[in-house]
């Protein structure tokens, strides 16, 4: 199997753990106010980042067409003034399934034709495609852990883990 291949099976595979959740998330915890980043937030986090990395670089990456401003930021925007931002309507989980969907069709459309070896692409990540795609399934796999502990801890369930997605030749 070829390096993009591997990366590939792995990002489907982390990205799969992340559909588990969203689907055997319960309605009562999708907009849980018992939690300062509600679980349909996280999980748009983790796709608007997913998104945004996949792209060759930051001035040719295009949001997805329901993005709303602000909504990628789990904390204070990172520029000044470092507002909280404004987040009010959650996403409904249909809305965080079409973005996942997107997001796979991404991975699959990118990763057989990235040059591994160029820069990131990005500003504030000063290491190559290579590393960048290593940074952005740990991400996806951070985030998908926060979600599936939420599911044990409220609820004693815990989606499988998938290992990787056989890429079809």
């Amino acid at each position: 199997m070829e390096i993009n291949e591997t990366i590939k099976s792995q990002y489907l595979a982390s990205l799969e753990m992340l559909h588990h959740a969203v689907i055997k998330c319960p309605d009562s915890l999708w907009n849980d106010c018992n939690f300062k980043n509600k679980f349909w937030h996280i999980a748009y986090h983790v796709l608007f980042y997913t998104h945004l990395y996949l792209q060759e670089s930051e001035q040719k990456f295009v949001p997805w067409s329901k993005h709303k401003d602000q909504y990628q930021f789990m904390g204070p925007i990172p520029w000044p003034p470092h507002n909280e931002p404004k987040i009010s309507e959650p996403y409904t989980r249909d809305d965080i399934l079409e973005f996942l969907l997107m997001c796979k069709e991404e991975v699959d459309l990118k990763l057989d034709s990235i040059n591994l070896y160029a820069e990131s692409g990005f500003s504030w990540l000063s290491f190559n495609k290579l590393e960048l795609q290593f940074y952005n399934i740990r991400h996806i796999q951070h985030h998908t852990g926060q979600l599936y502990e939420r599911l044990r801890t409220q609820f004693n369930m815990g989606p499988g883990w998938v290992a990787m997605k056989h890429i079809p030749k």
